[in-house]
């Protein structure tokens, strides 16, 4: 028998340290003069309010005994939103007061701002190096990244109540033929092409830059989050998940190396 396989692709990396400290340089003086990261008084009160409708919502389906897929209630208005009482801080986090729920959804907020901000800069940081870098990347590695994002995309979709070959004829607007379905598919495919290919090289100069450092995490700090994964489902295979634990820590090793270049 035969069998073919792609070869690991050739990386020539570009001077990754140099960029991480250009790039950290031009993100700090375009920050000069520049207010830091804020929170709203109107960000707070938004999400407030949403507290209020979610919690009328779940209200409502206990006392009319609807499961969470049932919206034959109708819309919620501001008239039926809960007053914020002794009883609704209870519900929501046993919160003492008004004052220290709008403090908590400050912290929330401004620690989802901080996130992104830090995600926005590792991914130019990654992004630059990415493109002074010398990379071939073998056609069966970006096809696997379409089937994982597709897996992704599947299960989403039905986590959120709807069945995939429906939405997929909704979106691509055609009928549920077997035909009609695997076209659209084939095009959602196409459509991914350029992401996959951009996700594929980000994780190989993740992983060369790895190797290239002798970046890994620990075995105790694998075993914790394959634990904490595992807690929530006991029948996911353990190799599988400790593959994308090694895989989630060596990266957020890497981005820490980068970001603490001088």
């Amino acid at each position: 028998f035969k069998i073919k396989t792609a070869l690991a692709p050739e990386v020539k990396l570009a001077d990754y340290k140099k960029i991480a400290v250009e790039l950290k340089d031009e993100i700090r003086n375009k920050k000069n003069g520049q207010a830091d990261i804020e929170v709203t008084e109107k960000e707070i009160d938004d999400v407030v309010k949403d507290v209020r409708r979610n919690i009328a919502h779940s209200r409502l389906h206990q006392e009319k005994n609807l499961d969470e897929n049932n919206h034959s209630h109708g819309e919620i208005k501001d008239a039926d939103l809960p007053e914020i009482d002794e009883q609704f801080l209870k519900e929501i986090g046993e919160l003492a007061s008004l004052a220290d729920l709008r403090t908590k959804i400050k912290e929330n907020i401004l620690r989802e701002k901080e996130m992104k901000a830090k995600d926005k800069k590792r991914i130019e940081i990654l992004d630059e190096i990415i493109k002074e870098s010398k990379i071939e990347i073998p056609q069966i590695i970006i096809d696997s990244e379409i089937e994982k994002m597709l897996a992704q995309f599947k299960d989403d979709i039905t986590r959120s109540g709807i069945k995939y070959e429906e939405y997929l004829a909704h979106i691509k607007k055609t009928d549920l033929s077997a035909e009609a379905l695997a076209k659209a598919e084939d095009d959602l495919k196409k459509d991914w092409l350029a992401p996959a290919e951009k996700r594929a090289k980000s994780q190989i100069i993740l992983t060369t830059v790895a190797k290239e450092e002798n970046i890994a995490p620990s075995e105790e700090d694998i075993k914790r989050e394959m634990e904490t994964i595992l807690n929530h489902d006991k029948n996911l295979d353990r190799f599988r998940i400790r593959m994308f634990v090694e895989g989630f820590l060596t990266n957020e090793l890497v981005f820490q190396f980068l970001e603490n270049q001088k």
